[in-house]
């Protein structure tokens, strides 16, 4: 159990940092131009979240977001208690990875978003994004297990170009992301916005995962959480 959270944390630790930290470098750099920071922003997800998925997967599963906990609960697979322990590891670890960036960067540590994010088309984009995220980590699960960190990695660089919202999918980074008032923040509150679209979008995936699975996916179920990913 202590290996478990440990995992989620770290994980959840050096992804909300990446996410932030190479916002900041991306908007230092790019000279105002929006579309260069948003590649280097992407890049640095993308990578970090493959390496992440491969070192972490065997121990803990690799959730490092809350909706995909939920969605393992939901099935199942992780256990109610676990499942709240994740959660809390997750943002707890995620939360010090941001104020760790703002302190690599010298920014002051504790900031609140001005960011506006909110809308139809915005929280229709967190639906959308992590119902493909959720989706793409449950059929790729059973269909090519060696291939999750891959899919996952491409799927969230994917998502940031054809989301309005840049997709976030993740109700832990969505609140550890209302902490930085940078080029990755959000103003805390549109947080509950997004946060109703990602669960929305993840229980929406939860059945067309069961629905592409087809009759035989309970056999398939996994023995316990540590084998997740």
């Amino acid at each position: 159990m202590i290996r478990m959270l440990f995992s989620e944390a770290l994980g959840s630790f050096f992804l909300f940092a990446t996410v932030v930290g190479s916002g900041i470098m991306a908007e230092s750099l790019a000279g105002g131009n929006v579309a260069i920071a948003l590649i280097g922003n992407t890049l640095a997800t993308a990578a970090i979240l493959f390496v992440l998925i491969t070192m972490l997967g065997p121990i803990s599963g690799a959730h490092f977001n809350p909706a995909v906990t939920l969605v393992f609960a939901l099935r199942r697979e992780v256990g109610a208690a676990l499942a709240l322990a994740y959660a809390a590891a997750q943002l707890g670890g995620g939360i010090i990875g941001v104020w760790t960036a703002h302190l690599m960067f010298d920014l002051p540590i504790l900031q609140a978003s001005d960011t506006v994010r909110t809308g139809a088309g915005q929280w229709a984009g967190e639906a959308v994004a992590t119902f493909g995220l959720v989706l793409t980590i449950l059929v790729t699960l059973q269909s090519r297990r060696e291939w999750v960190p891959a899919s996952v990695a491409l799927y969230i660089a994917a998502g940031y170009w054809f989301t309005s919202s840049t997709s976030f999918a993740n109700p832990a980074i969505t609140i550890a992301r209302c902490l930085s008032d940078t080029f990755a923040g959000i103003a805390p509150g549109d947080v509950p916005g997004f946060v109703g679209a990602q669960l929305a979008g993840a229980l929406a995936a939860m059945g067309a995962a069961r629905v592409l699975s087809g009759p035989n996916h309970g056999e398939e179920r996994l023995s316990d959480a540590a084998e997740l990913g």
